[in-house]
């Protein structure tokens, strides 16, 4: 789970990242980016898996849930920078059938690009 620090919550702060319009596309997954910050606060993040992609509330949970662990990996592993105020993970539906190795490799090529 990821730590409360970096968690996105208010729907007011996902319309703010959507409004920034800078998005990057990589194996199912697309992200939205924040502005550029100039404090020491971690970068919140959010996912996204919407009912279009499938309308069990399992199957869309399970997506976010290795959507989630894969950033926190890379949290741990020191990866991830803290220049952007949020970001905003958005599935797609090829994500349900990908596995987790699939889904990290996805996420860890979006984190790097940024």
């Amino acid at each position: 789970m990821l730590p409360k620090d970096y968690r996105l919550k208010k729907r007011t702060a996902f319309a703010a990242t959507y409004r920034t319009g800078r998005t990057l596309h990589k194996g199912g997954i697309t992200v939205f980016i924040g502005k550029e910050k100039n404090n020491d606060s971690p970068t919140r993040v959010g996912f996204v898996v919407s009912k279009k992609i499938h309308k069990r509330a399992v199957k869309r949970n399970r997506i976010k849930r290795l959507m989630r662990e894969s950033y926190r990996l890379l949290i741990k592993e020191g990866a991830v920078s803290d220049k952007y105020i949020s970001l905003v993970f958005v599935a797609s539906s090829r994500l349900l059938n990908m596995d987790f190795k699939e889904v990290d490799n996805s996420i860890r090529k979006l984190v790097y690009k940024l």
